[in-house]
């Protein structure tokens, strides 16, 4: 069941909260908090407070209706295991009983959770006793997220939402075979009533055959959800209430492969809500029952069909005795059906995937129930005896069942007789929609002095099921004895139209062109009751879908609320779940990037509560607008834009607050109306795609892919626009608010092209060390999106300029697209300045082929292909790309056999024209010779004239090898990648990731920093959740630590390489910075610059120089510690007989801390060896190769002992103890007195100042 609170990850965190609230003030009735079993009443019981970290609010638990915090009394069960453990409630102080079975919301061991709060295991410690039970190889284990490389498993958890996270999960399994992995709960001890489980789960679409959540009591299996997808991507949540369940119980989650379902599938955060009994109290407020076990239930409980007391003294047939009880087990009882409604039992309908899976009375698959099986166009009626109100008035409870359809109701009419003659049937309780695989409660109390008759009438929609359950009519509904008269059911409009289509005049609108913004009726019956309404004569369209205890209402406004009228409210309603209110319109859409939704609100909610408007697309949910907070009960008028949604949508409006809770809580919606949202109205604006952000964002708008959004921002701190420096720009930020969705979509509307071809350009900012992928698309009319321009990786905390060419067919429309894809939560993204004018561009400065060969041409000959071995079925070239060094990147490759060119011939490969050089440029790019030498691999320059400027010709090998050619062009120019052939076997020449960067080409492995990272490659390893160094420069805003001046200037505008080791996380990994492979060598100089500055000498980090080779990873250089702010020199002599690279490493020796570590002035002096400097007081670590590190560790350790041995039998001879006397020195004591290097310690003057 997907849970009518089912809500978007940025809304579920503080609903989740909020329902914890609520239930906590519940507890005891009117406020009461839920404590500890064992807490004495008294002064010592203290407000507790719990964060809602997402908005950043403090949330504290609400007070008795007195106004003070109050204890209950309890007893203690910690000495009685077999009862105390995994029962869902805290029986211990420190609620030690529940540890066996949860990780304790918000996940920490040790603590009792927070009155209300859900049990949960988040799998971040341990598995809180959860086993993998399956009887193949295929299994579940405990994992965490980052540590698979290359299988299709999540790449974040979903609790942190990063890669540090842990969850359970099941690999691909490549067996034909089908097999089922079971994961299986501890024991668990009774659930209440309300109990519900929500979990999250990640499944690829496709990849799983099935997946079924399955619970255990007894010798029955209850299956509370079973799915075969298609599921979406990212983590699903799913909610399922139990039930009540008497005695132990274990829960399942199985997962189901076969030969066409590898089964990767990932399990976190399982969550048990409300399942606990309620506790024993020595009194109940005024009001509430004391039930046989000392606990306390609300009046409105006794006699429902719910055993809320825990020990069925509220359903005791001495209290309910004279209410009539229908559970459809033995029959109809008093009712009387007509066609349409069958009794049945769970097993009568398994082939429907909407069926009850088991009855509400027993909670089994054995019990009965009636359900609807009239066709969608048929209602299904149920007629009660003729009734008399005994005083006037009586009461129905009743429990629904509405699964399958947005379109199937049940409603409630009363039908009275006056003088003898029926009267036209009254609608008293109508609802509508998709609740899930859930019995929900409901009560409907009948005022009368006139005999009655109750009439259900259920309505079932396509692929819907409607059921009903446990009709218990109270003891002043007293069946009449006289005849009755034949009940008929109310009339039902005529339709001539098919069923769910609108007749209008001699039109019949079909249901996907109702609502959606186009008026197909002459008198606009199509756009009725389509969301826009005042609520003064009807509610517009919006259906209340309600299972919990709160439900919106149309209800007359009080004379407090202002002048007369009508308005959406919430109110009290009898459903049994801890669930938030939810009200939906009907299908709307698809809509225009104009589109927006304009109200007026009351929020009024101390100190907790939410009122907040989500989008319904599919079955995703899209939090767009939220409450700020309490406007005091005020009204307030606001605008929530919608914008642009290709498919149809549905609104709904998310509300809950106390109104048990202290001051007049409510919330209220008023004069909704949706404008501008039709797809076919265009204006200039939307026309608009040359823009600057400054004054709006012209013509494009944010994508609803994920719960990740562009903004328009103004620059602040750290975020500057590229226009003026202090102008707007759009920001992808997926921290602010937390977005745990794959990526955001910014787009423009439909555009008329103004020429046949057009050049767009715009800046970009990428800058973090988890940064992600910017990707430039164009949409055609019905034609495949094509990528035009893609950036992974952080590029430097600068604006770079790029543009890609746009080729149109005449008469033919375009959308533009730019799509952030993140890779965490590290890092920002940033479009500024977007022009488009007619004519192409020039070629672009860099191009990685991954979304097209950047208007590369082949003269004709189509020898270079555009390739990549994502299938693995490439019959040449190098397995991965160089740019993100996996199977599914793109490169350039031509074939070199013969049978492909032959001996001598040429195949060449040649850019679009570049523009002129208006200074000396360094063009970069990286290539692929096989194993067998393939022949001549040669670059030309071309302005005007050819020549050569590249050349090699040698046997190729694993690696990607690094060229560069100084390049200087007054004129356009273009360059021409030239592959000869040698006649061999199996041999090609493959090219990737070329550059053009300002300024000459460095020498290899060196580097100033100034112009770029002179082909250090600082993207992380394709793992997921990776870490990069960036680039930067003092005098440019960072909202990462960096230093204040470079090595190379001295000053604020020098650029240097730095990576903030803060992000890494507890126990996180490392980030490198990779050399270009560098030829065997007997001994070269590493020389560098090195600045690390860390606020606390307990928090380190390290920075270390590998040597990578086939042979494995060498450490030849380390230091670590905290280090003054300055720039210090480092150095090493490498040697290697055999191709290698340079790593620096940087990571965290201890816990993560704010701290950067930068590099500057990278040399590499090719077979010159390293002169030491000699060291000094006060300089930093002096660099040295790990055998003398290590040597020197070891005699240091012996020294040390030997001085130790030496002092104890000094002070001995002494009598005396170190240092019990005053010290006379006035030098305050402190780590920075002894500055560790590699070769000792040395013990300098005094340092007054780490800078």
């Amino acid at each position: 069941m997907r849970w009518p609170g089912h809500l978007p990850a940025t809304l579920a965190l503080l609903v989740g909260e909020l329902l914890a609230l609520h239930a906590g003030s519940r507890r005891g009735g009117h406020g009461a908090r839920r404590l500890p079993l064992g807490c004495a009443p008294g002064p010592s019981c203290s407000s507790q407070l719990l964060t809602g970290q997402h908005y950043g609010v403090l949330l504290p638990f609400p007070a008795t209706s007195h106004g003070s915090l109050s204890c209950a009394w309890v007893p203690n069960y910690c000495g009685s295991p077999q009862e105390a453990v995994c029962n869902f409630v805290c029986d211990c102080r420190d609620c030690s009983d529940e540890l066996q079975c949860a990780s304790l919301s918000p996940g920490f061991h040790g603590a009792a959770p927070a009155p209300g709060a859900p049990f949960t295991c988040n799998f971040e410690r341990d598995s809180c006793g959860w086993q993998d039970v399956s009887t193949s190889g295929y299994s579940w284990l405990r994992d965490r997220a980052g540590a698979a490389l290359d299988w299709p498993r999540a790449r974040t958890d979903h609790t942190l939402g990063t890669d540090l996270g842990w969850y359970v999960a099941v690999d691909t399994h490549r067996g034909k075979e089908a097999s089922t992995a079971v994961l299986r709960s501890p024991p668990l001890h009774e659930a209440a009533a309300p109990c519900q489980i929500r979990l999250w789960f990640h499944a690829a679409s496709g990849d799983v055959a099935e997946l079924r959540l399955e619970l255990i009591h007894g010798a029955e299996t209850l299956t509370l959800w079973r799915s075969s997808g298609p599921w979406g991507p990212g983590w699903q949540e799913l909610a399922v209430a139990t039930g009540r369940i008497w005695g132990d119980f274990r829960v399942t989650f199985s997962a189901t492969r076969n030969a066409t379902h590898r089964g990767a599938v990932a399990l976190d955060d399982v969550e048990f809500w409300s399942c606990g009994l309620p506790t024993p109290r020595a009194s109940c407020p005024l009001g509430q029952h004391h039930c046989q076990n000392k606990a306390c239930v609300e009046p409105h409980q006794l006699c429902d069909g719910e055993d809320n007391c825990g020990d069925r003294s509220d359903e005791d047939p001495a209290t309910c005795s004279h209410h009539t009880v229908t559970d459809f087990e033995t029959g109809l009882g008093l009712w009387n059906l007509s066609e349409g409604w069958s009794l049945n039992h769970s097993a009568g309908g398994l082939e429907h995937p909407a069926w009850p899976r088991r009855d509400h009375s027993r909670n089994s698959a054995k019990g009965s129930f009636l359900i609807s099986v009239a066709k969608p166009s048929t209602p299904a009626v149920l007629s009660s005896p003729k009734l008399q109100a005994s005083g006037g008035h009586c009461a129905l409870v009743f429990y629904r069942y509405l699964c399958g359809s947005e379109a199937g109701s049940l409603q409630l009419f009363l039908q009275f007789q006056d003088n003898g003659a029926s009267q036209t049937p009254v609608l008293l309780r109508s609802r509508r929609g998709e609740l899930g695989d859930i019995w929900v409660r409901d009560r409907v109390d009948i005022r009368s002095v006139h005999p009655f008759w109750i009439l259900l009438i259920g309505q079932t929609g396509p692929g819907g099921v409607v059921g009903l359950d446990d009709l218990i009519l109270s003891d002043r509904c007293t069946p009449v004895l006289e005849p009755s008269a034949l009940q008929t059911p109310p009339p039902q409009p005529q339709n001539s139209c098919e069923p769910g289509s609108l007749s209008c005049g001699d039109l019949c609108v079909p249901p996907e062109q109702l609502c959606d913004f186009q008026q197909q009726c002459a008198g606009g019956e199509d756009e009725q009751h389509c969301g826009t309404t005042d609520f003064e004569s009807t509610a517009g369209g919006w259906e209340d879908t309600s299972a919990g205890r709160l439900q919106w209402q149309r209800l007359e406004a009080p004379e407090s609320r202002g002048p007369a009228g009508h308005f959406l409210s919430l109110q009290r309603a009898w459903g049994q779940l801890e669930a938030v209110a939810t009200v939906l319109t009907p299908a709307l859409g698809p809509s225009g990037p104009a589109c927006e939704l304009h109200m007026a609100y009351y929020f009024q909610s101390h100190p907790q509560g939410l009122l907040a408007l989500v989008v319904v697309e599919g079955g995703y949910r899209e939090l767009v607008w939220h409450a700020p907070g309490s406007s005091n009960g005020s009204w307030t008028v606001h605008t929530v834009p919608l914008g642009a949604r290709r498919r149809r949508f549905r609104l709904e409006f998310v509300g809950l607050v106390d109104l048990d809770g202290p001051s007049q809580q409510g919330a209220g919606v008023d004069n909704v109306t949706l404008r501008g949202c039709s797809p076919m109205v265009t204006t200039e604006k939307d026309r608009e795609i040359t823009c600057n952000f400054e004054r709006d964002t012209c013509g494009w708008h944010a994508g609803h892919l994920t719960d990740a959004h562009w903004h328009r921002v103004k620059s602040s701190g750290p975020d500057y626009d590229h226009t003026t420096g202090q102008g707007h720009f759009v920001l992808l930020d997926p921290a602010e608010p937390l977005a745990r969705g794959p990526g955001a979509q910014l787009l423009t509307g439909l555009q008329t092209p103004g020429a046949l071809t057009e050049c767009v350009s715009f800046w970009y900012h990428l800058h973090g060390p988890q940064i992600g992928t910017l990707l430039l698309a164009m949409r055609r009319e019905g034609a495949m999106e094509t990528a035009l321009w893609l950036r992974s990786g952080s590029h430097g905390n600068r604006w770079h300029q790029a543009w890609a060419t746009l080729t149109h067919q005449p008469g033919s429309k375009y959308q533009l697209l730019f799509e952030g894809l993140r890779d965490g939560f590290q890092g920002t993204m940033g479009l500024d300045d977007v022009v488009v004018r007619p004519g192409p561009c020039w070629a672009p400065r860099h191009c990685s082929f991954e979304d097209s060969a950047c208007g590369f041409s082949t003269g004709g000959q189509g020898l270079w292909r555009h390739q990549t071995n994502a299938t693995g079925q490439a019959v040449q070239g190098p397995w991965a790309d160089h740019t993100t060094e996996t199977a599914q990147g793109h490169y350039m490759l031509v074939d070199m056999s013969p049978q492909a060119l032959a001996r001598g011939h040429v195949a060449s490969l040649s850019s679009e024209e570049h523009g002129p050089l208006a200074q000396p440029a360094c063009l970069t790019f990286w290539y692929h010779l096989s194993l067998q030498n393939p022949g001549t691999l040669r670059v030309h320059v071309e302005e005007g004239e050819r020549r050569q400027v590249f050349s090699v010709s040698a046997h190729g090998g694993l690696a990607w090898r690094l060229g560069s050619v100084d390049v200087q062009a007054e004129r356009a120019w273009r360059v021409v990648f030239e592959a000869e052939a040698a006649g061999v076997e199996y041999a090609y020449v493959a090219v990737d990731d070329l550059s053009l960067e300002d300024g000459p080409c460095p020498q290899p492995a060196s580097c100033d920093f100034e112009s770029g990272l002179c082909g250090w490659s600082h993207l992380p390893w394709p793992s997921p959740g990776g870490y990069s160094w960036d680039w930067s420069s003092g005098a440019t805003p960072s909202r990462y630590l960096q230093p204040s001046v470079d090595h190379t200037l001295g000053t604020e505008a020098g650029h240097f390489a730095f990576f903030e080791t803060g992000v890494l996380g507890p126990g996180g990994r490392a980030a490198w910075l990779r050399s270009e492979p560098l030829p065997a060598t007997e001994g070269s100089c590493l020389r560098f610059w090195y600045h690390m500055g860390f606020p606390e000498h307990f928090y380190k980090g390290e920075l270390r120089v590998l040597l990578s080779s086939t042979r494995g990873q060498l450490t030849v250089w380390g230091t670590g510690g905290h280090q003054r702010h300055q720039w210090l020199e480092g150095q090493v002599e490498v040697a290697s007989p055999e191709e290698f690279q340079l790593m620096f490493e940087a990571t965290l020796g201890g816990q993560p801390t704010l701290g950067p570590i930068a590099l500057d002035d990278v040399q590499y002096l090719v077979g010159q060896p390293c002169h030491l400097p000699a060291p000094s007081q006060g300089d930093g670590p002096a660099p040295t190769l790990v055998p003398v590190v290590v040597g020197g560790a070891l005699f240091l350790l012996v020294l040390l002992g030997l001085l130790g041995f030496a002092g104890q039998r000094w002070v001995r001879k002494r009598g005396g103890c170190l240092f019990l006397g005053r010290r006379e020195t006035g030098a305050a004591q402190g780590f920075d007195n002894v500055l560790f290097n590699a070769e000792g310690i040395t013990l300098p003057t005094p340092v007054t100042s780490d800078q």
